[in-house]
């Protein structure tokens, strides 16, 4: 009787649930761990400064051009899409207000950091969970050196610190573009968009958008990081690592996001 119910539907239902449960909650205990520890190795600060200048590079240089795409476009398609009907419905003097408080508040921020986890986490993922299967984490260990202080510690201070700069060119982009679409789209003037821009964006919307985006850097940095690190399996374990640093990155920064949403404008 028990082979038969072994090859039910519902029995596998429930063997992959379990498993996908027990790796949510392996890999959410390995991502705090490797978090603490990096916490912690920041009293002795051993990190390399050229290295961390190298990450600093890696997020702000590479990543800005498709973050800018990508937010820039986004902005231009909203605009394009609600600067005519406010200006019909008189509310012309409102659409800069709109997209700044839009780009600022949630586009800038959730669009760059989609951006640098496709372009940079992913990168750091399979960088790590490539040392991981090819035995150079544990030459580092060999050499008495900790390896997530050595690894995790430079890529984590350059996603911290670099964010927030990308996620504010980004956002200026983001309303630039905005303004030129409603320009073209709807007549709307450059002075009658920035006017209202500079009416309607206040110092919390700013600051909270700074704050979100350390916590998306850092998120992000660290996740990467510690799914690399859980690789194993050879090739194929670089593509799972990866594939999951992407994932949990995704989900992470919409949690993030939401937090941050529910705590300073709710």
């Amino acid at each position: 009787m028990k082979i038969y119910y072994k090859a039910t539907y519902t029995y596998k239902l429930y063997k992959m649930l379990e498993a996908e449960i027990r790796d949510f909650v392996s890999t959410l205990g390995e991502i705090m761990t490797y978090g603490i520890e990096v916490l912690k190795g920041l009293k002795s600060f051993n990190a390399s400064f050229k290295e961390i200048i190298y990450q600093c590079s890696r997020f702000g240089v590479s990543s800005l051009p498709i973050t800018l795409s990508i937010v820039g476009m986004t902005s231009i398609i909203i605009a394009m899409q609600v600067a005519g009907e406010m200006v019909k419905q008189g509310g012309g003097n409102f659409v800069g207000m709109l997209m700044a408080i839009l780009t600022v508040r949630e586009e800038g921020a959730i669009m760059a950091g989609f951006a640098i986890i496709s372009m940079i986490g992913s990168s750091l993922a399979s960088e790590i969970a490539t040392m991981k299967v090819t035995e150079q984490i544990d030459a580092i260990k060999v050499l008495k050196v900790n390896p997530v202080q050595y690894l995790f510690t430079p890529r984590i201070i350059a996603g911290t610190v670099m964010m927030p700069m990308v996620v504010i060119v980004a956002s200026l982009f983001g309303i630039l573009g905005g303004a030129v679409a409603s320009n073209v789209t709807s007549g709307l003037t450059y002075k009658a968009y920035f006017d209202s821009v500079w009416f309607g964006l206040s110092m919390h919307d700013l600051n909270v958008s700074i704050l979100k985006s350390i916590s998306f850097g850092f998120a992000i940095s660290l996740i990467s990081c510690s799914c690399g690190m859980g690789a194993k399996d050879g090739a194929k374990g670089v593509g799972i690592a990866t594939t999951k640093a992407v994932v949990w990155s995704f989900v992470a920064i919409v949690i993030l996001d939401l937090i941050f949403a529910a705590v300073y404008f709710y």
